[in-house]
């Protein structure tokens, strides 16, 4: 598992074809998400792309309109089973999902970024949002784990750390992101900018016209191309035997309209919005045109003040108990 950039190949392509994959869901329904994501993987590739991004969660699933059986102070055993059906859709890292979806990759010849549910090796463990990034040769290059679940994504999820902030050198160019609100954090963003990320992607579950305005910032506040990836989510996509699946009954039929999208570094939008069905978006991103963005604007270069302002940024992990011997042992932090 790569956290910190990794080094491909120094130069890079002046013209990069991507796509951004707006899928339909596939909740509760990991192997049906992988197979998907080699299906339309491979419609994308086709297509000419060498860069391919999925949405947040896609595979283990974004669980719109679900509360697992919570209120504030109480939770019901009904829930618990449906955390439980939650966490087994998730997958470890690595494991043979992740090897699918390495060798979908490697088949295809891309590099491909898909948002996925993880959970650690073992009987149970804490799930976290995340994105993996695979590269050509099918390898696990990198994994960023969401550092802020939003509101009752809170419930379901855990917080990621420093160690997951990477951005990787390609022969495509440096590739990074953050996911879905996380990209509201203006220090998650600097650092991001601060590792010269060039093709910026950035996963959600948000299909709100004020996201737009979220994307077309961040790409002219970092020069940077914008990669926004959504799911196209009906309810009827959902398993008819969920426990509390009546919390569903109050959302409308279709659940999240998409709204994927690609957005060049002067702000112009390249491709997209998509919204109210499926499809691929596909550009051609001329990695040239940073440079001429960034004669006006450098967020990390000539318009900063280092003298002024400093972002230190802790990158190390920080399990809450490290293993330090044999059965029985634990050292608390």
């Amino acid at each position: 598992m790569a956290q910190a950039s990794s080094t491909l190949n120094s130069g890079t392509h002046e013209s990069v074809p991507v796509a951004v994959v707006q899928p339909r869901a596939f909740p509760f329904d990991p192997d049906g998400a992988v197979a998907e994501v080699g299906r339309l993987t491979r419609q994308a590739a086709e297509g000419g792309a060498r860069l391919v991004l999925f949405p947040e969660a896609f595979v283990g699933g974004y669980p719109w309109g679900l509360r697992f059986g919570t209120s504030v102070g109480a939770r019901t055993e009904a829930g618990k089973d449906l955390f439980l059906r939650y966490w087994q859709a998730a997958i470890p890292l690595p494991g043979p999902e992740s090897e699918a979806l390495g060798a979908i990759a490697r088949e295809n010849d891309v590099f491909l970024a898909v948002g996925v549910i993880e959970r650690l090796p073992g009987q149970g463990s804490t799930l976290y949002c995340t994105l993996c990034t695979f590269g050509p040769d099918g390898r696990l290059l990198a994994i960023h784990r969401k550092l802020k679940p939003t509101a009752a994504e809170r419930l379901i999820w855990g917080e990621g750390d420093g160690s997951t902030l990477p951005v990787v050198e390609t022969e495509l160019g440096r590739v990074g992101g953050l996911i879905c609100w996380e990209n509201y954090m203006p220090l998650a963003r600097m650092a991001l900018y601060g590792k010269g990320v060039e093709i910026y992607l950035a996963p959600t579950a948000d299909a709100r016209d004020r996201w737009q305005a979220t994307l077309r910032h961040i790409a002219v506040e970092g020069r940077c191309f914008v990669l926004g990836c959504n799911q196209y989510v009906t309810r009827d996509r959902y398993p008819n035997d969920l426990p509390v699946g009546e919390e569903l009954d109050d959302w409308p039929a279709e659940m999240c309209r998409g709204g994927s999208v690609i957005y060049g570094p002067d702000g112009r939008c390249l491709a997209g919005p998509l919204h109210g069905e499926p499809g691929i978006l596909h550009t051609d991103l001329e990695l040239s045109e940073i440079a001429r963005q960034k004669f006006e604007f450098d967020a990390v270069g000539h318009y900063a003040r280092p003298d002024v302002f400093r972002l230190e940024v802790d990158e190390e992990a920080h399990p809450a108990v490290r293993y330090s011997g044999g059965a029985g042992h634990h050292r608390a932090d």
